[in-house]
C-alpha cells in the first residue's frame, strides 16, 4: 500500500508491546522506500524502550536508593534523577547502579543536585557518546541544524505511520501536544528534542574532543560574587517581555551596521583626527573652567600659564613620572615638552590623555605643572517622552550581559555555552547581551588549526544553538564581535556579524550590534565594548591619587575624554582605524550602564553616576568565569530634582 508518497511493506510477528498510552501494537518492522532511500528500521525495540521508561518514576528511584541504604528526602534530587532517566534512557535500578559506582570512586560523595549534573557530566554523557560513536557506521556523527531538523520530521512521519495502524477511538489520545507558552512542553517531551550540544558537540569541530574536566568539576556554580544596588527584595528573573525594544542609539543611518575598507590610511589623516580631538576637548574645557586662552607649552615664560595638550611619553617603553611629554595641537605648534610632576599632589595620566595644565616653564625647555583640570563628561540622555513620563512608575526590565571566550581553553567543548543558554532558559531576562569571541583567535587548537570545519562554520552553529535554544523565553538577543573572533573583521571599530541565515520570525529578536556601539533599551542607555580597555589602560596609566580604586580611575577617564578608546598609541593587538574611530568609536553621550568586559577582576560600581560593570569572561583558562544581571527602570527616575541611576541592581555570577 503507499502512504504519504512512500511505499510500505509491513511483515507481521507476534511481538507484544505496550506503549505508556496503553495502546498494543503487534508490528514487527517497517521497510521504507522512496526518495530517501531509508533502510529497514527496527521499530520494537525503541519502542519497548520507550515503555520502560514510562515506567521509571520517583517513587521506584526511591526504592532502588534504599536498596543501597542510601536516604534521599530532597524531591528535587529525585526530579533531578528521573529527568537523567528520560534524557539518557536508562532504567532507575540502572542509574542508582551507575551512581553507586560513581560515588564510591568519589569517595562516597553525597546525593545532591550538584553532585547529579557532575555525575551526569562525566558518566552519563560518556555513554551516550559511546552509544552515538557504535552507531558511526550507519548515522553520520556530525549533525548541521539542517540535518537534525530533517531527522525530526522524519521521526514525525514514522509516528504518524503507527498512528495509522490504532483505531479511530485511540488516534485523537495519541496525537503530539500541542506546546503553547501558557502550555509548555513536558521534560519527557523537551528531552526527546535536539539539545544545543547536538549543535556544538566538539566531535564534530576538533579530533580532541575530550571535554575540559576541570570545568566540570568548578565549584561554587551560581555564586554571587559582585553586587550593586538593591541587594535585597529584587527578583532576578525576567518576563521575556517582547514590547522591550533594543535599538543602536544614533539609529542604523548614523551607526557603522556593515564592513569597510581598512588597512589604509595616512599619516595625515591619524594627525588630524588627533588634532580635532584636542582642540575639541580643549574647548570643552575651556568653557566649563572659564579659562581665556590656552598659552603654548614650549614658550618662556616667568608667570602662571594655563596649556592644553596630550600626555605622550618620552620613549616606547612604558609611561613614568620622568618620562611624560605634553604635545601640543596644531594651533600651539604642536611642540612637546616634558612636564615636571613633582608639585601635583594627585594625578592620574595616561598617554593619549588631553589634559589642561597650569604651570610655569622659565626656560622654554621643561613645563613645571601645578595644577591639573579634571575632565567633563558629557551629559544623560534624556527625551520630552521619558520627562513627561519621569514619575510614572514602569516594569523593571531584566539585562544580562556575558563575554566570550564560550569554551575551555584545553577543550573546543562549547559546554559553558550549552550551561548559559540553560540559565537563559530559567531566569528569562527580557535582554541578552553577547560578546565576542565565539571562535576565539587565542584558542591553542584554533592557533593550530586543529579543527574539522571551517571558522564560519563553527560560529553559525553557535548562534544557531543561541537563538534556536532560547526562542522559548521570548528574550532579546544582541551580538557583538570581538577582534579575538578569528572568522570576522580584525579592525576597530569593528562591524557587526551578518546572519544570512537568520529565520524571518528570530529577525525581530535579534539585534546585530557593532564594537563598540551604544544601545537605547526603553530609554536607558547601554554603552559597550568587547575590546579589553581595562586591561590596556591599566597596564599605562600613572597615579599618585589617594582614596581611589584603578578601575574606578580608568572608567572615569573613559567618560570625562568621551571615547570608548581613549588610549594612544594602542595596544599592539589593537589596529585602529582613526578615521571610522572619528565617526563611531566616540562617546555620543554619557551613557547609563558602561558595559566593559575584561580580563581584570569583574565588579559593579557607580562612577560619576554611571553605572560600570566588568561582567568577567564566561571562562578563565580551563576554568568556569562569570556574567552578569542588573535590573533597569525603563523611565529615568528622579528623587527631590537629583537624576538617579536607571539601574536598580547588578550582580556577577559564576557560571
Amino acid at each position: 500500500m503507499r502512504t504519504g508518497g512512500l511505499a510500505v511493506c509491513v511483515s507481521w510477528s507476534e511481538h507484544r508491546v505496550t506503549s505508556e498510552l496503553g495502546r498494543r501494537l503487534t508490528l514487527g518492522c517497517v521497510l521504507v522506500a522512496g526518495p530517501r532511500s531509508w533502510s529497514v528500521i527496527s521499530r520494537s525495540e525503541e519502542l519497548m524502550s520507550r515503555s520502560d521508561m514510562a515506567d521509571v518514576t520517583g517513587e521506584k528511584i526511591k526504592v532502588e536508593l534504599d536498596t543501597f541504604d542510601i536516604t534521599c528526602d530532597d524531591d528535587a534530587v529525585l526530579d533531578k534523577m528521573l529527568e537523567q532517566c528520560l534524557c539518557h534512557r536508562i532504567k532507575g535500578e540502572d542509574i542508582v547502579n551507575e551512581w553507586v559506582a560513581f560515588s564510591t570512586t568519589k569517595g562516597l560523595l553525597k546525593l545532591t543536585v550538584n553532585s547529579l549534573e557532575t555525575f551526569e557530566h562525566e558518566v552519563l554523557n560518556k555513554k551516550h557518546k559511546n552509544k552515538g560513536s557504535s552507531k558511526s557506521s550507519k548515522f553520520n556523527n556530525t549533525r548541521d541544524v539542517h540535518s537534525i531538523q530533517e531527522l525530526i520530521k522524519a521521526e514525525e512521519e514514522e509516528e504518524n505511520l503507527l498512528d495509522s495502524y490504532s483505531t479511530p477511538a485511540k488516534v485523537g489520545s495519541q496525537k503530539r501536544a500541542l506546546t503553547t507558552p501558557e502550555q509548555p512542553q513536558s521534560k519527557r517531551t523537551a528531552a526527546r528534542l535536539p539539545s544545543p550540544g547536538l549543535l556544538l558537540s566538539p566531535a564534530s569541530f576538533s579530533p580532541c574532543a575530550t571535554p575540559s574536566q576541570k570545568y566540570s568539576m568548578r565549584g561554587a556554580r551560581g555564586e554571587v560574587v559582585a553586587t550593586f544596588g538593591a541587594v535585597q527584595g529584587p527578583r532576578w528573573s525576567g518576563k521575556g517581555q517582547t514590547a522591550v525594544q533594543v535599538d543602536l542609539l544614533e539609529g542604523r543611518e548614523y551607526s557603522l551596521t556593515s564592513s569597510y575598507k581598512y588597512m589604509f590610511q595616512r599619516l595625515r589623516d591619524v594627525r588630524d583626527v588627533l588634532t580635532e580631538k584636542i582642540e575639541g576637548l580643549g574647548e570643552e574645557l575651556r568653557t566649563h573652567f572659564n579659562i581665556e586662552e590656552f598659552s603654548p607649552a614650549s614658550l618662556p615664560v616667568q608667570d602662571t600659564v594655563t596649556v592644553l595638550g596630550q600626555v605622550c611619553c618620552d620613549s616606547n617603553g612604558k609611561l613614568n613620572a620622568q618620562s611624560v611629554l605634553l604635545e601640543a595641537s596644531q594651533e600651539h605648534g604642536a611642540r612637546q615638552v616634558p612636564v615636571d610632576l613633582s608639585e601635583l599632589k594627585d594625578y592620574s595620566l595616561f598617554p593619549g590623555q588631553v589634559v589642561v595644565m597650569e604651570g610655569i616653564n622659565t626656560s622654554g625647555s621643561r613645563f613645571v605643572a601645578s595644577k591639573l583640570y579634571e575632565g567633563v563628561p558629557l551629559p544623560f540622555f534624556s527625551t520630552p517622552e521619558s520627562t513627561k513620563e519621569m514619575n510614572e512608575a514602569s516594569e523593571p526590565v531584566m539585562v544580562m550581559v556575558a563575554c566570550g571566550p564560550y569554551t575551555p581553553s584545553d577543550s573546543l567543548a562549547y559546554d559553558p555555552l550549552i550551561d548559559l543558554i540553560n540559565i537563559i532558559n530559567k531566569d528569562r531576562p527580557d535582554v541578552c547581551i553577547l560578546l565576542g569571541p565565539f571562535v576565539d583567535s587565542k584558542h591553542e587548537q584554533i592557533e593550530k588549526g586543529q579543527v574539522t570545519e571551517t571558522f564560519e562554520t563553527i560560529f553559525s552553529r553557535c548562534v544557531d544553538s543561541i537563538v534556536d535554544g532560547t526562542r522559548g523565553t521570548g528574550s532579546k538577543l544582541v551580538f557583538i564581535p570581538s577582534q579575538r573572533d578569528v572568522h570576522h573583521h580584525y579592525i576597530y571599530p569593528q562591524p557587526p556579524f551578518t546572519l544570512p541565515d537568520l529565520k524571518k520570525d528570530d529577525v525581530q529578536r535579534v539585534t546585530l550590534a557593532p564594537d563598540p556601539c551604544t544601545l537605547l533599551i526603553g530609554g536607558v542607555t547601554l554603552g559597550l565594548t568587547s575590546t579589553d580597555i581595562l586591561f590596556h589602560m591599566g597596564a599605562e596609566e600613572i597615579n599618585s591619587a589617594t582614596g581611589s580604586d584603578r578601575f574606578s580611575r580608568i572608567m572615569k577617564h573613559m567618560l570625562t575624554q568621551r571615547s570608548y578608546y581613549p588610549l594612544y598609541p594602542p595596544a599592539e593587538e589593537v589596529n585602529m582605524d582613526y578615521e571610522r574611530f572619528q565617526q563611531y568609536g566616540l562617546l555620543p553621550l554619557t551613557p547609563d550602564i558602561l558595559i566593559v568586559p575584561s580580563e581584570m577582576r569583574y565588579f559593579i560600581k557607580d562612577v560619576i553616576g554611571c553605572s560600570c560593570i566588568n561582567p568577567g569572561r564566561l571562562t578563565k583558562g580551563q576554568v568556569g568565569g562569570t556574567y552578569g544581571r542588573f535590573l533597569i527602570q525603563q523611565n529615568p527616575v528622579y528623587e527631590e530634582g537629583r537624576r538617579v541611576s536607571p539601574c536598580i541592581a547588578g550582580q556577577v555570577v559564576k557560571i
